[in-house]
């Protein structure tokens, strides 16, 4: 797993690509997550896009940050969702996470 951060105002996205399996890139992704919850940024759009495959920690890390993000009164939502749409079904977490079809969509759910 791979993943870039961008700023845009005040929401953040992080871009993750490749296979998402655990391992050091997760505990820099929290890392970098948190470092942006202590700047007062607390809108995150986890693009996934680019992403290939997930296995359960990668469902634990999404869940791990939804929850980090709630507990300071954050909001998170997942974009591009089409290559991990069914391990998100087969786990029931659809309905957990806010996700929308297009990054562009996702940030505009923050106007709202």
């Amino acid at each position: 797993m791979k993943f870039n951060d961008i700023l845009e105002g005040d929401i953040v996205i992080m871009e993750v690509s490749g296979k998402i399996m655990g391992g050091d890139e997760t505990a820099l992704f929290h890392g970098k997550l948190h470092e942006y919850i202590n700047l007062g940024k607390k809108s995150v759009v986890i693009d996934l896009a680019k992403v290939d495959w997930m296995n359960s920690i990668g469902l634990g890390m999404l869940i791990s940050a939804l929850t980090t993000l709630r507990n300071v009164s954050g909001r998170l939502v997942l974009a591009n969702i089409d290559k991990i749409e069914s391990i998100l079904t087969i786990t029931r977490l659809i309905t957990v996470f806010d996700h929308y079809d297009s990054r562009d969509e996702a940030i505009k759910s923050f106007a709202s």
